[in-house]
């Protein structure tokens, strides 16, 4: 018979048997289940979207979570040193799991009954974040455990120590070191100081509650915590100690480090990336090459803003923006105020009427004097204003101008943009009038009338009588007329398209046909759906885009092919590898030739005529460059509503468009508005560049004419002038010796032509 005791026993042997047994079982069915960990040797970051220039420079980042991947060997020791110290300083020498650690964490539960973070290790904690949730559950715990275990025969502690590094929550959208680097102290953790490192090592404990920027106070203990511990474990002096606790918190939300300001091309580069990968793309670290010139992105950008100002300086002052009584808080009542791209929001706090002058304060705080006599005559103490800096210790009187603008510049060869500007201020209107905007494009679209006439056996010689067109249409009272309100009779082409005579173009697109005309110009590239089928072509009534206008221009430059605008040339992956590469078609490409649209004489013609345009008639603005390899076209639409100058040299063709959202008149040509905007832009987008005229290709004749009759010139005349012909286009009569003789061959000349009309 067996004694109590002995019975008590083998009970409690056989359900610790069961019980180990069931622990087992569990185990096993639970290691069962885990996922593989073979997986964080490639391991996915979810690294936010970058848009680069062509040269490298950050233009925009876009994601939830910000993180910046570091290798290991990238990562200070020191900021190893205190992450370790403070979260698993046995971490080189446990197995993944820090048994001491964790019965410390259960003596704490039994003792008090509560569950508590302890216990968990740098690799238990690498598992939780790839693989588990952070609800607090005896499971969760186990699946921890059990997965820290297998992480360490699977990875080095060099490797599961990056994963963390580059993983960790740190704060406000940062993950990983790097970003929280960039958040906090905008720099890169190698420039990182040592309180600044022992602030960032105590933030996964709780980066939401004793971040430096939510809870200050808390953030300072937690660093002396840290502090503390690489102290204790010798990783610091004591004087490299009584430093850091000297230094002041000193952090500030830093945005993101964009290097350049291109937003309108960062949207449209999200947009593709977008189209082309899904929504994914947000979060896997794909970086965006796009065509973008750094250098020619800031020549736009200040191109813009200096011609919006200077257009805006001229149409006079339109008051405050709001009035606030004197001895405000005005610091306080500027905050809701958005700087709008260099003006910023200031109010007036003395002035001097004497002297034009008045010192206003900055919604920032600084205090700066500005000049405000060349702009209004009516400010007030309180008033809320714009100001501009104007160099260094400079600012003026300005306003948010309402007239916008739009700028491109792109390689004629390829299509390549190489610039591009939207708007004067993408946060107070994203829409981008580079391409989004459909304007008309008045008398920028002649030159390509002109092309279509040289395609068709006119020359830059044909003579076209500037007269007033009779509109018999009782329903259509069409009167159009030059913008001098004047008609100069027989006009060479050459001659009507640097002065922009609006009637030759009509009365040359009656006699080239409509059709024809549409044809060439559908052929270069302008849709044939916005093309009216009228003589109201002429004048450049059809809808067009800075962008479509950029490329249809790149034609005469390039010799006569027709390109496609891109502006994505690469998207790498988070490791470089290539996932796509833009094809275009350009000129000269054995793979991918641009298609052939106008002669190579055409382009080489119309670019002449082109750089009369600046020489001599409405782009004369453009002579201050000092350069004689410009050529372009002013375009004022009817009424002043849109103002154009589109121009090029061999290397680069740009367009500026000004004008409002809605159908309001510049009040001004396009040669006060547009084109200062190009010259501003060319000046530093071609300085220390040599000229770069274009070779005349075979077929072209150079021959002295008669100016009057376009014939050619007789000998000894001395008002002969040269012109450039294809061979097959040069005029076959002399025009007469006298000058009874020369006005009859004109009116006889004159006669005829009228009657194509």
């Amino acid at each position: 018979m067996l004694t109590l005791s002995k019975l008590t026993w083998k009970i409690f042997f056989a359900a610790a048997v069961l019980g180990i047994a069931a622990v087992t079982a569990f185990v096993i069915h639970v290691e069962a289940n885990l996922p593989p960990v073979d997986m964080l040797r490639d391991v996915q970051l979810q690294v936010p979207l970058k848009v680069y220039s062509s040269d490298g420079k950050l233009i925009a980042e876009y994601g939830e979570k910000r993180r910046s991947p570091l290798p290991l060997s990238q990562i200070p020791q020191q900021l190893k040193d205190a992450v370790i110290a403070t979260e698993d300083r046995r971490f080189y020498s446990h197995p993944g799991v820090d048994f001491r650690g964790l019965m410390r964490a259960v003596v704490n539960l039994v003792s008090k009954g509560t569950k508590e973070q302890g216990g968990s290790t740098i690799t238990m904690q690498v598992a939780r974040n790839f693989f588990l949730t952070r609800t607090k559950t005896y499971t969760r715990k186990v699946n921890e455990i059990l997965l820290a275990l297998k992480i360490e025969q699977e990875l080095s502690k060099d490797e599961i120590l990056e994963l963390y590094l580059n993983k960790i929550y740190f704060g406000k959208r940062a993950y990983g070191v790097g970003a929280a680097a960039e958040v906090y102290y905008g720099t890169t953790v190698d420039k990182l100081n040592l309180a600044q490192i022992a602030m960032l090592a105590g933030l996964p404990q709780a980066p939401s509650a004793i971040n430096p920027l939510n809870s200050p106070e808390s953030a300072i203990k937690r660093r002396t915590h840290v502090l503390d511990r690489m102290l204790t474990y010798n990783l610091i002096t004591q004087a490299e100690y009584a430093d850091a606790m000297r230094q002041p918190i000193a952090t500030t939300y830093h945005g993101r480090a964009i290097e350049l300001h291109a937003a309108y091309v960062a949207e449209m580069a999200r947009q593709k990336v977008i189209e082309i990968f899904g929504e994914d793309a947000y979060a896997q670290g794909y970086q965006v090459i796009t065509t973008i010139d750094s250098n020619l992105q800031i020549a736009a950008n200040k191109a813009v803003t200096r011609a919006v100002l200077e257009y805006d300086q001229r149409h006079g002052y339109r008051g405050p923006v709001k009035r606030l009584r004197a001895g405000s808080n005005y610091i306080a009542e500027l905050q809701d105020i958005p700087k709008v791209n260099t003006l910023w929001p200031a109010a007036i706090v003395d002035l001097d009427e004497t002297t034009t002058t008045a010192n206003v304060v900055l919604k920032n705080g600084s205090k700066v004097a500005i000049n405000w006599g060349g702009i209004a005559n009516n400010v007030q103490i309180g008033d809320v204003v714009y100001v501009v800096p104007q160099g260094k210790d400079q600012w003026i009187l300005s306003q948010a101008p309402e007239i916008e603008a739009a700028f491109v510049a792109m390689e004629p060869n390829t299509g390549a943009v190489l610039s591009l500007v939207g708007g004067f201020d993408y946060e107070r209107s994203s829409f981008n009038r580079a391409t989004q905007a459909l304007r008309q494009g008045g008398s920028s679209i002649k030159p390509l009338i002109y092309a279509a006439a040289l395609e068709n056996n006119f020359t830059a010689a044909s003579i076209i009588n500037d007269a007033p067109i009779v509109h018999d249409d009782p329903n259509n009272d069409w009167r159009p007329e030059n913008h001098t309100k004047e008609f100069y009779g027989p006009t060479r082409l050459r001659t009507a398209v640097s002065k922009s005579r609006n009637m030759v173009s009509i009365r040359l697109l009656q006699a080239l046909g409509i059709n024809k005309a549409i044809e060439v110009l559908t052929n270069m590239g302008i849709e044939s759906s916005s093309l009216p089928r009228g003589l109201s072509l002429a004048l450049g009534t059809n809808n067009i885009s800075p962008l479509q206008l950029t490329a249809v221009y790149s034609t005469f430059p390039n010799g006569g092919y027709k390109i496609e605008p891109y502006f994505v040339k690469q998207i790498l992956d988070s490791q470089g590898r290539v996932l796509y590469t833009a094809e275009p078609t350009a000129v000269n490409s054995i793979e991918k030739p641009a298609p052939r649209v106008l002669s190579a004489q055409t382009s080489y013609i119309m670019t002449s005529m082109l750089q009369d345009v600046i020489n001599t008639g409405s782009g004369r603005t453009a002579l201050q460059l000092g350069r004689k390899d410009l050529a372009g076209k002013t375009g004022t639409t009817n009424d002043y509503v849109d103002a154009w100058f589109a121009g090029y040299n061999r290397d680069l063709v740009a367009t500026a468009w000004m004008g409002y959202d809605e159908t309001k008149s510049l009040k001004e040509y396009a040669w006060k508005s547009a084109l200062p905007m190009w010259v501003y832009f060319m000046d530093q987008a071609l300085k220390g560049k040599s000229d770069h005229l274009p070779e005349p290709p075979p077929g072209l004749v150079t021959v002295k004419i008669d100016p009057t009759t376009g014939l050619l010139a007789t000998t000894g005349q001395t008002d002969a002038i040269y012109e450039i012909f294809t061979e097959d286009t040069v005029p076959k009569m002399s025009a007469r010796k006298s000058s009874n003789s020369a006005n009859n061959q004109a009116d006889n000349h004159l006669t005829e032509s009228d009657n194509l009309f």
